[in-house]
This record gives structure tokens, sequence and C-alpha cells, in this order.
């Protein structure tokens, strides 16, 4: 009697078997070519974005959204196939859903990071960028992250989540930028002459602009120093060669008209008991 058992039990999963073997195999076949077919779908997308000219910056994103949207889709329709009821798993994957929603509460917080960045378009592809501590030239634009190259050439990935609430000093916006200098001579030293200098060498710059037009006052008597404020205007990527130029030329101008640049000192009194 329990060989009898045995015997139909072993008849039923061979009839099961034999009865979803094809299924399986169709699904399988189903999600491999699925799969191949959102590759070359998600290529031409991409390669038709570039064709239009679309915003480097949002076309990673559609992509990879893109690309995910029909993935999804390819897993519901071969989990269809194979004979799971849509009803039943649908709420199974809303149950689940929910769960992993929780648990990745951060990694949502990033994507709709990244879906109000794109809304609101506080940078692109391309700015320069200094946002939670880090500066650099943005290079894409993620799903869940923002990804920097370094001034030093380093790559700095930033969570979305952060980046859109987070306080951030975009460099690019703007077509001109003002270079804030400071300069001190010695108090016996001739401020007009210092001043002339400094107004010589912004007037015979290139990358100066005439308007607006450059300042130069004295700000500060300090305790060992006349302090002078420079500002001078230039185009955005000029900024760093004025700042530059002026810190090496101004030191070796003063020293040709003999004008000191004061640095600390200490005075030690030595009293002998």
């Amino acid at each position: 009697m329990d060989m009898d058992v045995m015997l139909g039990k072993s008849d039923q999963v061979w009839t099961m078997a034999m009865s979803y073997a094809p299924k399986l195999l169709l699904a399988l076949l189903t999600l491999l070519i699925g799969l191949w077919i959102i590759k070359v779908v998600v290529n031409g997308a991409g390669k038709v974005m570039d064709k239009r000219n679309m915003d480097p910056t949002l076309k990673p994103f559609v992509i990879n959204l893109f690309g995910i949207l029909l993935k999804v889709m390819l897993v519901i329709s071969v989990v269809g196939m194979v004979g799971v009821e849509m009803t039943s798993f649908i709420a199974i994957l809303g149950a689940a859903g929910l769960a992993v929603g929780m648990a990745l509460s951060g990694t949502l917080q990033n994507f709709a990071g990244g879906i109000m960045i794109l809304i609101f378009k506080p940078f692109k592809v391309g700015d320069v960028l200094e946002a939670q501590g880090y500066l650099g030239v943005v290079q894409e634009i993620q799903l869940f992250n923002t990804i920097l190259l370094s001034l030093d050439n380093k790559t700095i990935i930033i969570p979305n989540g952060g980046l859109s609430t987070g306080s951030m000093v975009n460099y690019s916006t703007q077509p001109t930028r003002r270079v804030d200098m400071t300069f001190g001579i010695g108090y016996s030293d001739d401020i007009d002459k210092a001043k002339k200098i400094l107004d010589d060498l912004l007037s015979k710059h290139e990358c100066v602009l005439k308007d607006p037009v450059h300042f130069i006052a004295v700000s500060a008597l300090a305790d060992s120093s006349v302090n002078f404020t420079v500002r001078a205007w230039v185009n955005a990527a000029d900024y760093w060669t004025v700042f530059f130029y002026m810190q090496e030329t101004v030191k070796k101008e003063f020293d040709k008209n003999n004008i000191g640049i004061p640095f600390p000192q200490q005075d030690v009194h030595l009293y002998k008991h």
C-alpha cells in the first residue's frame, strides 16, 4: 500500500513537472530574449537622444529610468507566463515594495532628490559645484547620486538626497566673477605709490574686465600693516589666472619699488638679573 502511494505521488510530481516544464522553459527564453531586446532599445534611445542634442544632464537619468521600467514590465510578464495569478503577484509585490521601501528609505530619498535636481536644475553637467564639503566639476547626474570630478582629478560621489536639500555654491551660473584680494604694506611706505602699482597691474592685464571697473582702497590700518582691498571683475574661466598673477606680480613690483610687505615678527628681550 505504501509503495502504491509513493508511486502515485511520483506520478503526480512527474505530471506536474511535465506540465510546467514548457512554461518554465518558455518563460526563461522570454526573459533572456527580453533582456537582450531591452538592451538594444535602451542603446537605440540613447543614440536618438544624442542626435536630438538632448540635455546631457537629463540623458543618463532618462535612460536608466527607461531601462528599469522595461525590466519591471518584463519580469511581470514572465511571472504571468509561469502561471502565477497577477492579482496575487501584484499584492505580494506591493507588500514587498512597502517593506523594501521602509528598509531603503535613504535610497528612495536619494531617488526623489535626483528627480528634484532634474526638475529645478540648480546645476548641470559641466558646472563647477561646491556642495556637501566638496568642490568639483559635475560629470554625471544619476538616479541616486551625482558624480563630481575634483580639481585634482578625484571622482566624488554625492547622494542626491542631501544634495537636493542642502546648501550649494554653483560657480558656473554667472558669466563673470569678482576676484577679491588683500595686500599689505608697511606704515612707512608710500600709500599712493603702492596704490598706483596695483592699479597699473590690473589695467594692463588682458583678463581683467574694464566694466565694471576694478576697485582699490585702504581697508584697514592693521597691527603691523596698511591693508589694501583689491577687487577686479573677470570672466569666470579667468578667475584663478588673475588671482595667481596678482599674488606673484605684486610681490615682485613691490620689491622693485622698495615697498615692504610686513610679516609677523616677535621681539625677545633678555633681562640680566
